[in-house]
């Protein structure tokens, strides 16, 4: 796996990972992390990857991003509830 970026953003550790003929975007909020793996083959080849890969965050994708977090927490902290945990 090669690290091809750090891509900065204020609510979230974006991180632009590159494996087997795909790059896995890396979304990390505390313990939980969301990923997304892009084939190479669905980029367009025109511009540099990890920009190509940067277009497709735009506020929309990361506004649903960080409330993906948040119900991913709740779901957590539930789980952890039912079982009598923490």
């Amino acid at each position: 796996m090669r690290h091809v970026a750090d891509i900065p953003y204020p609510q979230v550790k974006i991180t632009l990972l590159a494996w087997n003929g795909k790059y896995l975007l890396k979304l990390e909020q505390g313990p939980i992390e969301q990923t997304y793996k892009v084939a190479e083959l669905d980029l367009s080849g025109i511009e540099p990857p990890d920009i190509e890969i940067r277009q497709l965050l735009d506020d929309e994708f990361l506004a649903a991003a960080v409330a993906r977090f948040q119900a991913m927490q709740q779901d957590m902290r539930a789980a952890f509830a039912r079982h009598d945990l923490r």
